[in-house]
């Protein structure tokens, strides 16, 4: 059976809602364009647009510990870079996140939603080049920006463990697959891999946090994935993150083929 693409996402803003693509540019050693552009930074958190660096997502909102975030449904246009936010599917703010005056009221919105559960004031930060990854550089990679790849078949196994049905957009992944054995990825690491037009390479497995406790349709901690994944697999892996060696264009159904080790 052959390994093809089955969804691809994008998350304009950290921490807000997905984005379902059907194709995608991807440029080397580069994220995919728009993931994570924007960020909910906290007032304590110190962040200089200018000399942009890599914080932990405990410096801003974000699904782990504000999971009411999860009610809102948002869309990025990037032609106008305007941010539209709509809660229970009723519009509630559009504003342009390039704009000072966009960013202040989407920053003030957010910071009124969520009240007390947050520290105030919020601010929506952006940075040319930059993007509010949750991971770190990794040391065996030339790339600080990656894309987020999931293994259906994995997500398969966790559901058949913990006896319910899992929604994938609790791990908020770039790419989601289908044809290869749950698991087979962990064993992909340091290997290179086509998709669709473009070349990548693994760079290590992704280390699953309290995030996924939030169900992104209802926004209540409901299962316990992390508890799930050590209880059962003897670990708290799910995905893989891969730097973009060669661009390309990606889309739905584009095969996935990893090299020989």
């Amino acid at each position: 059976m052959a390994t093809t693409i089955a969804a691809l996402y994008r998350y304009p803003v950290k921490g807000l809602s997905p984005e379902a693509l059907d194709r995608v540019p991807l440029a080397p050693r580069a994220c995919l364009p728009q993931d994570r552009r924007f960020a909910l930074a906290l007032p304590s958190t110190r962040f200089d647009p200018l000399t942009p660096e890599w914080l932990p997502k405990t410096r801003f909102a974000m699904l782990m510990r504000d999971e009411k975030l999860a009610e809102l449904q948002t869309q990025f246009d990037p032609e106008t870079e305007e941010l539209t936010i709509r809660h229970r599917g009723a519009p509630v703010l559009r504003a342009r996140l390039t704009e000072p005056a966009g960013r202040e009221a989407v920053s003030g919105f957010l910071a009124e939603f969520l009240g007390d559960l947050v520290e105030q004031p919020l601010r929506v930060v952006v940075a040319s080049g930059h993007t509010f990854a949750d991971a770190r550089k990794r040391p065996n990679a030339a790339a600080h920006q990656y894309v987020s790849l999931i293994n259906r078949a994995s997500l398969a196994a966790l559901e058949k463990a913990i006896g319910a049905t899992i929604d994938p957009l609790r791990f908020r992944a770039n790419v989601y697959f289908d044809g290869a054995l749950a698991w087979d990825e962990l064993g992909w690491i340091e290997r290179h891999f086509g998709l669709g037009g473009a070349r990548l390479r693994i760079v290590s497995p992704i280390t699953r946090c309290k995030a996924t406790e939030v169900n992104p349709a209802t926004a209540e901690r409901d299962l316990d994935i992390v508890g799930a994944l050590q209880r059962d697999f003897g670990h708290n892996l799910m995905g893989v993150y891969a730097e973009v060696i060669d661009g390309g264009e990606i889309a739905l159904n584009d095969a996935l083929t990893v090299q020989p080790a």
